[in-house]
């Protein structure tokens, strides 16, 4: 198993940056796929982005590419996730995700999630 801890949510305003991490430990964090998912009030939880294990295959979500970028390092068993440009409709919980394939959008493929961290965009 791996267990992950997401941080650096916040309350911004709209145009800002914000960087989001995701510490994971337990098994050898090299082996997965990892991902960011987010759920908004009232709506289903979507992906946002994906990186495959060793950095260099990346999936992003329409509403997002080129305002965000995910990224790894396998040394520190992390994963962050730049966002940039950010607009009220950003605004969610955003997970933390881990599966054994990837980087692929569907939520069915990542086995292992985090608490979640709040994003709050303000107009």
């Amino acid at each position: 198993q791996v267990q992950m801890v997401e941080s650096g949510g916040g309350l911004v305003q709209a145009g800002a940056s914000l960087s989001l991490t995701c510490a994971a430990s337990g098994r050898p964090f090299s082996v997965y796929a990892m991902a960011w998912f987010r759920q908004a009030p009232g709506k289903e939880r979507e992906f946002v982005a994906a990186i495959g294990r060793n950095g260099t295959d990346t999936n992003y979500a329409d509403v997002v590419k080129g305002r965000f970028t995910i990224s790894r390092d396998n040394a520190k068993s992390t994963v962050y996730l730049q966002m940039s440009s950010l607009k009220p409709e950003d605004t969610a919980v955003y997970y933390c995700a881990a599966g054994i394939t990837g980087p692929f959008s569907y939520q069915g493929y990542y086995q292992y999630w985090g608490q979640g961290t709040q994003v709050t965009v303000s107009s």
